[in-house]
Parts: structure tokens; C-alpha cells; sequence
């Protein structure tokens, strides 16, 4: 067994962005990862650990070289290799030679085609100290960092200027320079509390120095949870409970490296400006979370993470109060001034706004989304005028002094203020319901008015950049059509509305009239939305097959589409299913390849000379009848139930009926008795497409 020791690679620098330090840690980690397998490097475990000023990884029990190997590199054919005289052909002597040995150095390899000369060498492995700093250069350079910046007259560009670098290998510092610094033992600790070196003894003891010596809880998971609790706890020391959100969560992790929760209280007036726009400035500006009581109300807290332990922390609630006071004062101007005039005297300034250069203003959207709604309410049995008055104020608020300040309000405070001017609660619900859901997993649109207005927005938006010729790419979705196609779906689906994409995807063209350039556009975003539900399905635990053998008939219908992926699902369980999967397959090549001879519609009675085609074409006749109000009802599970049954009758007719037989008529019966037992299955899904 080859010799192991722990590895340490610390790269400290100055404060990294917060919202970036997650996102730089994995990709840290992974770029170490990557390197060490590609230089065939084995180890027990990796850890890596993200704080303000440092991105370092562990890496346990690393093999300290590379195991010897054998390398062999085949040459020309022995046959080729030397001339008549037997002398070395150029051919043999140029391999030779690229292997820096003499011909006569080369080895024979029989196979079963011939003899081959080979050449064969025992490399020695490299030292894991001489390949580690090519190791992490590379994973450094490969890290997802848009603009790297310079400082000083040093080498190199990183994406904060670094200040120390550790590279110990068990008990020796692997020497490096790197970033125009040398690499050493020496940490730093918190730049307050322990701005002192602090060497680090190994690997192993590298979290625990840090931790008890330097203040510093380098692992960004132990942090997050040190600071939920303490902001958890002093919320409920407050008489309530803190609004943790975990993007504020995240970021507050990577800004601090020794997370000390704070306290402070704010004037009970601002408790009149809406929950959210007070929530919205203490999260965006002061990075403070919230706390609201048992009921849901906020209280007039807030709770600050400090990144010291303070001497005087009467001193630092004060601070921090002093600064939440302007804050909440401009949201509340905001708020006041935003009330002067009702949200509909702002369409007008909707027409200054461009969605899109060739799909108009935001103004030129809402109309259009305005007409589209309302007939989606009439297919759901909703309130079209709601709908239409719901569109018409949705975009309204975008031009309010609170959402131009804090943009994640959009909607929230349309709500708000849509119910100050005394519109029906369902148009005050839908400005918000809008926007749901806003990521993967978010709730949906409970209003009918609610679900009529989102699907419009997202479906004239999809429709639009498709129609113009601009739909997502690989990297880029600026106009986030994944989200909207997968809203769409979700909100069909989960609410089990009966809308038919087909016919949504072209009221939506219509009504973007010659602005959709792009022929056939309605078919690209159908294939988008079917890649879409594709995800969808695999989330709900369907298998791969299962959803191409219903998407094989295309089922425009989401709702409709998920009935049958539930009970092709169900039917692969039973015993039948293979067998008629296998049938269904062989009926297809067949119906396929004689597509001329599928001319006769009607089964002759008279040319049923076999007993087991007799047998299969009243087997069909029979489950015609049976499965017809099955499938009136959308009752596939009990369509296929009663197809499992034709098993033994469609397996008895290939066992013993020719169906390519000579005489035409007899040939052309059997086809279109075939043609209508594949008919009755692919009613629902096309089973032939079901893997065993």
C-alpha cells in the first residue's frame, strides 16, 4: 500500500464577494478534485471550507506519488516493419525513433490479427509535492469569476487581491509561488479579534486552530447554522420568530467569519407601511432579518449578525438603529407618495417602458396579455372582465416609487395598492399571483383570476421571443422562458385545469398578430414545453419510457398527458406488459413497412381462415366496445387494464398466422385486423416504446 498524508492548501485574501463565496468554494473544490484524478492521485476524502478571506480544502490521506505504470504504445505490423533484406522499413524506424529507443529495442506482440511491434517502458510516478502547484493553478484559473482584478505590481489576477497562501503536505510546506506569493504555514485569524499569524501544525488541526486560536469558523456550513441559531433564538427571546430567508442567509455566511447576532427596535410607526417593503429594506440594505410575531405581524425588531464580539454592544445596537431610521423613512415616503394617485392612472406611463424592441412596450403587453386572459378565464371557469382588469393593472406598479427602490415588490405592493383604490379582491390577488410561481417548488396562483393572468404573461412572453426568432439558448435566458414554460405547466397541471396548449399557443399568436415573424412558431414552443414536462414527469418519479410512450401521440392536454403517464406507469407493472410491448413493437415494423398495403379499413369476416386470427379480431371487436365510455370518461388505467387482457390472443396469432401471405386479400385483411389492435393501444400511449 503506497504512504498517504493529510494535504492543506489555504489561499487567503481579501474580502471575497458574499453572494459569490458558495459558488467559489465548490468550484474550488471541484477544480482540486478534477486535478488530482487526472493525475491519477487517490485519497479518502476532500473538505473544503469557505470564510471572507480564505478558500481552502483538506484533502485526506492523498497517495504522496503516483503509482509506476507500464506504458505501451503500439507500432506498425511486423509484417510492414522490415523490408525483404529484413532491414527497418522508415516506417518502423520514425516509431523507433518517436519512442527514443533503437529498433532493436522494440518488443513483438502477437494477436489475432498479427504481430505488432510494441514499445514497452516502466514509468516511475511523479511526486504528488511536484504536481500539486500545476494542480491549483489550473483549479484557480477555471474558478467561475467574471472580472479578475490586479493589485500592485504583483503577477497574476484573482478576483480579490491574496495576501497569504499554505501548502502542507503532512508535516512539510510544499514550496510554490503563486500570485506573486510564497507559499508557507502562517494563517491569519479574524482581522480583529486575531490579526496576529497563526502557524497551523497540519491539516488535521487546520478548523480547530482557526476556530479556538484565530475566531474565525472556517466551515460555511457550521457558520450558517451557528448564525440561524443565534438569530433563531433571539427571535424568540423577542416574543416572536425571525424571517430567515435563505439568500439572506447565505449571504450574511459569506460576510462573516466570527457571527455575533444582535438585536436592535425600530419606531412603531413604520408598522404601517406594508410587512414586506419593510422586510424588502431591512434584507436588501442593512442585510438585518426580520421578526414577526405568532399571528404573522411584524414586530417592531430587527436582528443584526455582527462580525466581532463587541465589548459594548449597547454601543452597536444603537449604530445600527440610527442607520435602519433613514431607511424605513424612505420607504415610507415612498409609500405615501405612491398613494396620491390610484394604479390605474399609471398605464399610461407603461408606454415609456420597452419589454422588448420587436414585441413592444410593457404597455403594448399588458393589451395583449389583457385579451388573452380573458379568454382563459372563460375556459376555466373564471371571470374574464376580472382577468382583463387584472392585466390591465398588472404592470402598474413598476412604475411606483417602492418597486423602482426595491424591484422584488413588484406585484406585492400592486396588491396593495390595487386594494387601497377598492378593486375586487380577485384583481388584487392576481397582481401578485402574477409572478408565481417565482422558482422551482414556489406555490401557484390560487385565484381563478390569478391563474388566467400568469398563464397569459408567461405564455405571450414564450410565444413572443419564439415568434421573433430569440428563443433561450444554452447559457442564456434572459427573459427566463425555462421558468415561464415550467410555470405554465405547473400551474395546468397542479390546479388540473382542462386547457389544451394547442389551442392556448395559438390564441397567443393571434394576438401577436404580425409582430411573430418565425413560421411555425407554436410547434418550437410546444417542443419546448414537452422538454420541459419531460423534467416535470422525472420529478414525479416517471420513468423515461414511460413518458416517451406517451408523448409518442402528443397529448396536448398537460392534465390529460400526466393521466396517461400514470396509468401507462401502472400498466408496466403487470405481467401482460412486456409481452404486449413486444407485440406492439413487431406490429409497428410491420404496419411500417407495408404502409401501401394498410388500404383495406374494414376487417373481411370471409378471409378469417385461422382460427387465432378469428380469435384476435373478435378479441378486438369485443374490448372496442368495452374500453369506448372508458375512454369517454379518461379512464386509461382502465382502458389498459382491459387491453392486458388481449396478451394470449395477440401472442397465439404471431405464433401461428403468417401475416405476409401470398394471396393479397387475405394479406391486406390481416394488416388491417393489426392496424386496429394497435389503434386501440395507441389511444393512449404508444406501449411499444416501453423498455423490459
Amino acid at each position: 500500500m503506497s504512504e498517504t498524508r493529510d494535504l492543506l492548501i489555504e489561499l487567503g485574501t481579501e474580502e471575497l464577494p458574499p453572494k459569490a463565496l458558495s459558488k467559489l468554494i465548490n468550484a474550488f473544490e471541484a477544480g482540486i478534485k478534477k486535478g488530482l484524478k487526472e493525475a491519477e492521485l487517490d485519497f479518502d476524502k476532500i473538505h473544503a471550507y469557505a470564510a471572507p478571506r480564505r478558500l481552502a480544502v483538506v484533502i485526506e490521506s492523498l497517495e504522496t506519488r503516483q503509482q509506476d505504470r507500464l506504458i505501451e504504445r503500439r507500432g506498425p505490423a511486423v509484417s510492414a516493419a522490415f523490408d525483404s533484406e529484413g532491414q527497418p522499413t522508415k516506417a518502423v524506424q520514425g516509431f523507433a525513433r518517436s519512442c527514443g529507443v533503437e529498433v532493436s529495442a522494440l518488443g513483438t506482440l502477437e494477436t489475432d490479427k498479427g504481430a505488432w511491434l510494441v514499445f514497452k517502458q516502466q514509468q516511475k510516478g511523479a511526486e504528488t509535492k511536484d504536481l500539486i502547484g500545476d494542480i491549483l493553478q489550473k483549479s484557480l484559473a477555471a474558478l467561475p469569476i467574471p472580472k479578475r482584478m490586479r493589485w500592485g505590481n504583483l503577477p497574476g489576477e484573482f478576483v480579490r487581491p491574496v495576501h497569504w497562501l499554505i501548502l502542507l503536505f503532512g508535516d512539510d510546506v510544499i514550496p510554490l509561488e503563486l500570485l506573486g506569493i510564497s507559499s508557507g504555514r502562517t494563517s491569519r485569524g479574524h482581522r480583529f479579534h486575531h490579526p496576529e499569524p497563526i502557524t497551523i501544525t497540519s491539516a488535521k488541526t487546520y478548523v480547530n486552530q482557526l476556530l479556538e486560536q484565530g475566531y474565525v469558523m472556517v466551515d460555511m456550513a457550521v457558520r450558517q447554522q451557528a448564525i440561524h441559531q443565534q438569530v433563531e433564538g433571539l427571535g424568540e427571546k423577542l416574543g416572536g420568530k425571525a424571517v430567515i430567508n435563505q439568500g439572506l442567509l447565505d449571504e450574511v455566511t459569506g460576510l462573516v467569519e466570527w457571527p455575533v447576532a444582535l438585536s436592535g427596535e425600530y419606531d412603531r410607526r413604520f408598522l404601517e407601511l406594508p410587512a414586506e417593503a419593510l422586510i424588502s429594506s431591512m434584507e436588501e440594505h442593512q442585510k438585518y432579518f426580520a421578526v414577526r410575531d405568532e399571528d404573522n405581524t411584524l414586530l417592531p425588531y430587527f436582528i443584526t449578525i455582527c462580525n466581532i464580539e463587541s465589548k459594548d454592544p449597547a454601543q452597536v445596537i444603537a449604530g445600527n438603529e440610527r442607520v435602519i431610521l433613514p431607511r424605513l423613512s424612505d420607504a415610507a415616503f415612498f409609500w405615501e407618495t405612491d398613494r396620491k394617485r390610484p394604479l390605474a392612472d399609471l398605464q399610461q406611463q407603461l408606454k415609456t417602458i420597452v419589454f422588448q424592441n420587436k414585441l413592444g412596450t410593457v404597455y403594448d403587453k399588458s393589451q395583449r396579455v389583457a385579451d388573452l386572459a380573458a379568454k382563459i378565464a372563460n375556459q376555466i371557469g373564471g371571470d374574464a372582465e376580472l382577468a382583463q382588469r387584472a392585466a390591465i393593472l398588472a404592470k402598474c406598479d413598476l412604475v411606483t416609487e417602492m418597486v423602482g427602490e426595491f424591484p422584488d415588490l413588484q406585484g406585492i405592493m400592486g396588491r396593495y395598492y390595487a386594494r387601497l383604490d377598492g378593486e375586487h379582491d380577485d384583481v388584487c390577488e392576481a397582481l401578485d399571483e402574477q409572478y408565481l410561481p417565482r422558482f422551482a417548488g414556489d406555490k401557484l396562483p390560487r385565484t381563478k383570476t390569478g391563474q388566467a393572468l400568469s398563464l397569459a404573461e408567461k405564455l405571450d412572453t414564450l410565444v413572443g421571443l419564439f415568434g421573433i426568432g430569440q428563443p433561450p439558448t444554452g447559457v442564456k435566458d434572459p427573459f427566463a422562458l425555462r421558468r415561464a414554460a415550467l410555470g405554465v405547466l405547473r400551474i395546468i397541471i397542479e390546479n388540473k385545469l382542462d386547457l389544451d396548449l394547442d389551442v392556448l399557443l395559438t390564441s397567443t399568436v393571434e394576438r401577436l398578430g404580425e409582430i411573430a415573424t418565425v413560421k411555425n412558431c407554436t410547434v418550437e414552443v410546444m417542443q419546448y414545453l414537452f422538454d420541459r414536462l419531460r423534467g416535470y414527469a422525472q420529478e414525479q418519479g416517471y420513468q423515461a419510457d414511460v413518458f416517451e410512450a406517451v408523448l409518442a401521440i402528443k397529448p396536448t392536454k398537460p392534465v390529460d398527458f400526466m393521466d396517461r403517464l400514470a396509468a401507462v406507469a401502472d400498466f408496466r407493472q403487470l405481467e401482460q406488459a412486456q409481452a404486449l410491448a413486444a407485440a406492439n413493437k413487431r406490429i409497428g415494423n410491420i404496419l411500417r413497412k407495408n404502409d401501401a398495403e394498410q388500404s383495406r379499413a374494414v376487417i373481411d369476416g370471409n378471409l378469417l381462415t385461422e382460427l387465432t386470427e378469428q380469435a384476435l379480431a373478435d378479441k378486438v371487436q369485443s374490448v372496442q366496445t368495452i374500453v369506448a365510455p372508458l375512454l369517454a370518461e379518461s379512464n386509461y388505467a382502465g382502458v389498459l387494464t382491459e387491453l392486458a387482457g388481449m396478451r394470449d390472443t395477440v401472442d397465439a396469432f404471431f405464433d401461428q398466422v403468417m401475416v405476409m401471405a401470398e394471396d393479397e386479400a387475405v394479406r391486406k385483411n390481416r394488416l388491417a385486423l393489426l392496424n386496429q389492435t394497435r389503434a386501440l393501444f395507441i389511444q393512449i400511449a404508444d406501449i411499444s416504446v416501453l423498455q423490459a
